[in-house]
């Protein structure tokens, strides 16, 4: 059976780190505050947002919700972004996706201001990244480095492959692990014979959005396996891409859904809040 990697416990350390920086922080004046901008109904971005706005509580960071059940036209969006750049009480702008069909969620992210995004996905910090001199790292990839490495996982030389290709996870993620000298493979819904692929990960990284795409037949003995996925069957289970049983009986290391990945995206975008108000208060 795969050893479990425990999220919420690795996560929980990192909160107890931020936490106390925090403080610090507070002390020489700076309240580190995010702003939260959502926009729709979409029910998991609520359940998103909330688990992010109880994380806020916890470490001390300050959030100031701008909720629009309701929508809001790209203009007013627009404008609240330019609005929340130029107020220097918000060190963080967590604008949560996917948007509603008629919003043009490049043009949105381009509108702010770089040092304030601090989920990582403005080109300008996407392209420090590829340049391998990071300032934000999107915070799902930075989560699963951040257990990766607190399980003592050596990447160097590794032969490793990400199934997914967003640029909120799959693109950066291959990155990070190219910058810890990995060998990367990135696949994605028209590669042929994904089987043929992940057999040959010693690492296997899933973000495909499709649930329990990655069955054990399709995994190398003793690979270490990190589902980002999230999905809600019919039933109402929640299960990653990767399917569990199977895969727990050949792989050596094992990501859970939930508990795994997910807790550790919130950590890290509490992580990266606190590093955005201590840059521009220049306490960092």
């Amino acid at each position: 059976m795969a050893q479990v990697f425990d999220g919420k416990a690795v996560a929980a350390r990192v909160l107890g780190t931020v936490k106390a920086e925090v403080e610090a922080a507070r002390a020489r004046g700076v309240t580190p505050t995010l702003a939260v901008v959502l926009v729709g109904e979409d029910p998991a971005s609520k359940i998103y947002v909330g688990r992010k706005r109880a994380a806020c509580q916890e470490v001390g960071i300050a959030a100031r919700d701008h909720l629009y059940p309701q929508g809001l036209g790209e203009a007013d969006l627009l404008a609240l972004i330019r609005e929340l750049n130029a107020d220097r009480g918000v060190h963080g702008i967590l604008l949560q996706l996917p948007l509603p069909a008629g919003l043009d969620e490049g043009r949105v992210l381009d509108a702010m201001d770089p040092a304030k995004d601090v989920d990582g996905f403005h080109p300008y910090n996407l392209g420090r990244l590829l340049a391998g001199s990071p300032t934000v790292v999107p915070c799902t990839p930075a989560g699963v480095m951040e257990l990766l490495d607190h399980y003592g996982i050596e990447l160097k030389g590794m032969e490793a492959v990400v199934v997914g290709r967003s640029r909120i996870v799959g693109k950066p993620l291959a990155h990070l692990l190219l910058a810890r000298h990995a060998t990367v493979a990135i696949c994605h819904t028209r590669t042929r014979d994904l089987a043929a692929h992940t057999r040959r990960a010693e690492l296997l990284a899933v973000a495909a959005g499709r649930p329990q795409v990655i069955t054990g037949e399709m995994v190398r003995p003793d690979a270490v396996v990190i589902d980002v996925g999230i999905n809600r069957l019919s039933s109402g289970k929640l299960v990653g891409d990767v399917e569990f049983d199977s895969v727990s009986q050949r792989a050596s290391a094992l990501t859970p859904v939930p508990g795994g990945v997910g807790p550790m995206t919130v950590a890290m975008l509490m992580r990266n809040t606190l590093l955005a108000a201590t840059r521009q208060a220049g306490l960092a």
